[in-house]
């Protein structure tokens, strides 16, 4: 049983803190802003000092990777992103990348032996948050293995066309991306022929690790999802003479269409929930309203609507009641509905799992069984080579902001776990 250092993982930690650092307890960082490119350069140079070759691919990813003792073995890679969202935090992404660098770090202080390549990995553009969509580049890495419903989402040409939603001195990500020092051969992706198994370890994102007081989660899958525009159409009229009776208020009919929509999904949740599966999870993040001004009745509403859980007759159903209650007409507004985004529940390779639930034993960490409801690159990458993760508990269940926190304690178990089930996949014959 090895242990990591928590000593270098306190380090690594304040160290990575810098980049980007907003001034306030977190960081924005993202992908190929020079922030990035500092975090970039300190992997390499950290990757470089332990005796680990650094390659880069034609779309930016980062490949730090220790030879094995078999020159015919395939790679083990692990690894997550260094980019934040704005106003982020200081471990979504980059604990995953530590984690990876501190697996290389130990073997090689402690000269374990190990028969496969060991490689430390930085995704680019993970979040998506000034080039979208999100999980972009694994999204190009992996996109011959993505279902056909993915493919279309993430074809290399129109990814390039990209264009920022925040200040940028690039129109696009294509522009970013020649403009990196961090590019380098298309050969150099992540690839079966090459790679045989991948570890990402993850801030949990939720509340359930620590509201069950334990350290890390063995996580068994990404949910399926669905998420669907819905708008509501009226008419404009001027908010001061209208009268109340003959309005087609698009807003006031949105506003009730939401809240009929919860309560028919909370009712239903509870027969989820009773039945022994985990309740799905159903979320409005955005909302505009036309023309947007003070003194006039709203013409037209959007919504967003997202829902995730792991079956798919659970999301079945739950489409099925928004089909049902689109069909109706909301304070004499017509409703329509249009999908966005759908995925399938991806299982993580129940070997890699069962390789980090028995290390977790073995360290005596306090862990559980945990599903993910957030997308992540591992999703994408479990479509081309076996594919696990690993969550470390995260302060209040807060992510994607400053108070974000994972304890450097935390940070390190999470590694030492990383660590060992690396070390049995390595001696697996499986592998």
């Amino acid at each position: 049983m090895y242990k990591c250092s928590l000593e270098r993982m306190s380090d690594k930690i304040r160290t990575f803190a810098q980049f980007g650092d907003a001034g306030h307890g977190g960081i924005t960082r993202y992908s190929l802003s020079k922030e990035a490119n500092m975090a970039r350069a300190e992997f390499k140079k950290r990757m470089e000092a332990i005796g680990a070759v650094v390659e880069c691919d034609d779309v930016a990813c980062m490949y730090a990777t220790l030879p094995g003792s078999d020159p015919d073995a395939k790679r083990i890679v692990m690894g997550s992103h260094c980019d934040s969202v704005k106003n982020g935090g200081n471990y979504d992404g980059i604990l995953g990348v530590m984690t990876a660098m501190e697996v290389l770090e130990t073997v090689a202080a402690e000269g374990i032996p190990h028969k496969h390549p060991l490689t430390a990995m930085i995704w680019t553009n993970e979040e998506g948050s000034l080039y979208p969509p999100a999980m972009m580049v694994s999204g190009i890495i992996c996109h011959d293995y993505l279902p056909e419903s993915l493919k279309p989402n993430f074809l290399y040409e129109n990814m390039m066309k990209s264009t920022p939603m925040d200040e940028s001195e690039f129109a696009t990500f294509g522009e970013a991306l020649a403009a990196s020092p961090y590019t380098g051969p298309k050969e150099n992706r992540l690839s079966p022929d090459k790679y045989c198994a991948m570890f990402e370890a993850h801030l949990e994102q939720g509340p359930i690790l620590e509201d069950a007081g334990n350290e890390i989660g063995a996580v068994q899958l990404v949910m399926g999802m669905f998420n669907y525009a819905i708008r509501f159409y009226g008419f404009s009229a001027h908010a001061g003479t209208f009268p109340m009776a003959k309005r087609h208020d698009a807003l006031h009919a949105c506003a009730d269409f939401l809240c009929e929509l919860h309560k028919k999904y909370d009712e239903y949740n509870k027969e989820v929930v009773a039945q022994g599966q985990p309740e799905f999870v159903f979320t409005t993040g955005e909302i505009q309203a036309h023309p947007c001004i003070h003194t006039v009745i709203p013409d037209e509403v959007y919504m967003s609507l997202d829902v995730r859980h792991p079956d798919p007759e659970v999301r079945k159903h739950c489409m099925e009641i928004l089909k049902e209650l689109a069909a109706k007409d909301w304070q004499q507004c017509k409703c329509e509905i249009k999908e966005q985004w759908v995925r399938d529940t991806v299982y993580f390779d129940e070997r890699l799992v069962g390789f980090v639930e028995e290390s977790m034993e073995e360290m005596g960490a306090k862990w559980q069984k945990i599903l993910s409801g957030a997308g992540h690159d591992a999703q994408f990458c479990q479509y081309v080579i076996p594919t696990t993760m690993l969550f470390a508990r995260t302060k209040d269940g807060l992510s994607h902001c400053e108070p974000e926190h994972v304890s450097d304690e935390d940070c390190t178990a999470v590694a030492t776990a990383t660590l060992n089930a690396v070390l049995k996949c390595d001696a697996s014959p499986e592998f």
